[in-house]
């Protein structure tokens, strides 16, 4: 993309990006970290359990080249000794591949994290290409694998036979000494000697990590388009996301007509605003808005109020404080219950007035709205 575009890779790479490169399995890995790690776990586990490891497989093969004359004829026991020694030099070496075992799981683990991808082994044709083979050959990271192995070649040959030297008299003196005693010394120098080898690969390693990380977090950088892409791929486009909107308002506008009918009194501007309310003393601490809206929307209201016969009440400052204080579903403000109750005790006098053929009340005066409640809408259009 950045080549199509011209465009530099100057963002950091976003979470999407940063999860999708850790599905197709590109990690920050460090070969020289591992290569440490496992040299000086080799070292530590000599020198902790090399003494018995050796003296163990000497008696071993001590005891598998005891064979007598009978076995070495009948095949079934050669094939026992076989199995045998077999089984206890596993036995004897098994505590330290399992360690070096640990040590490579681990190590990787504490650079990039854990990660397990088919598409990274998966074959590739574009792996083939001699002419992207040798880009990859001259890029910034082929020549700094080439200077790492170099230099880690150098450094690793130069302590090696520094420390031989330095131990010839030693590794000489251990041809007369008892076996047991030459078997503990080979073990105790060869940890060291690989502690030693692998100290060098510290300085390696220490310049490798970062080297490692940044090439990473360079390579998952993107284009400033890119990153526009993604966020409408992940965020929609806009014209959709306004399609979405459009939809979610006509869907809770059905919602909230269906609920009309079942309102007790639709208070009125009286044509400009109308506030649907319903109130049931049994499970409501006060009455609640079930439906609001102005213009063509508090027409619609008064029409299919009065298609299901809900009671209409003119009374404008009332419905602008109750349009502009409450939400749906919500209750009135503690303001208004004075001015709300008397509106519905005229409605359930009317209805009843109605059923035994009465005349009706009279219609309620000027009702009680709090300064700071009647003062949030002004009325635009003044009746």
């Amino acid at each position: 993309m950045a080549e199509q575009t011209g465009q530099e890779r100057t963002e950091q790479a976003t979470p999407k990006r940063l999860r999708e490169s850790r599905e197709k399995g590109q990690v920050p890995r460090s070969k020289e970290l591992n290569s440490m790690a496992l040299l000086m776990a080799a070292g530590g586990g000599f020198l902790l359990m090399g003494e018995n490891i050796l003296t163990g497989l000497s008696e071993v093969l001590k005891k598998g080249l005891q064979i007598k004359n009978i076995q070495q004829i009948d095949g079934s026991g050669m094939l026992e000794i076989f199995g045998d020694t077999a089984l206890q030099s596993l036995l004897l070496i098994a505590p330290l591949f399992v360690l070096l075992t640990v040590v490579v799981i681990m190590t990787p683990l504490g650079l990039g994290g854990w990660s397990f991808s088919l598409k990274a082994i998966s074959f590739k044709l574009e792996k083939l290409d001699p002419i992207k083979g040798l880009g990859r050959i001259f890029a910034l990271k082929g020549l700094m694998e080439l200077v790492k192995v170099l230099a880690k070649f150098l450094l690793v040959a130069s302590m090696s036979a520094a420390i031989i030297w330095s131990l010839i008299d030693e590794l000489i003196g251990l041809g007369g000494e008892p076996l047991p005693v030459a078997l503990a010394h080979v073990a105790t120098l060869c940890g060291w000697m690989f502690m030693a080898s692998s100290s060098v690969l510290i300085i390696i390693a220490a310049i490798d990590v970062p080297f490692q990380l940044w090439q990473h977090n360079k390579e998952l950088k993107m284009t400033k388009q890119e990153v526009k892409d993604e966020h409408k791929e992940t965020d929609g486009r806009p014209e959709v996301k306004g399609r979405i909107r459009a939809l979610q308002h006509e869907l809770s506008k059905r919602r909230m007509m269906d609920a009309v009918p079942d309102a007790d009194v639709i208070i009125t501007n009286p044509t400009h605003y109308a506030v649907a309310l319903r109130y049931d003393q049994s499970d409501m601490k006060a009455p609640v808005v079930v439906a609001k809206g102005a213009d063509l929307v508090a027409m619609q209201i008064r029409t299919i109020a009065d298609q299901h016969q809900v009671t209409i009440v003119s009374a404008p400052p009332l419905a602008r404080a109750l349009f502009a204080s409450t939400e749906l579903d919500q209750e009135i403000p503690g303001g208004l219950y004075v001015a709300v109750a008397t509106i519905l005790s005229y409605v359930f006098a009317l209805k009843i007035a109605t059923l035994n053929g009465e005349l009706p009340p009279e219609t309620p005066g000027e009702l009680p709205i709090p300064d700071e409640l009647n003062d949030l809408l002004k009325p635009d259009h003044p009746e």
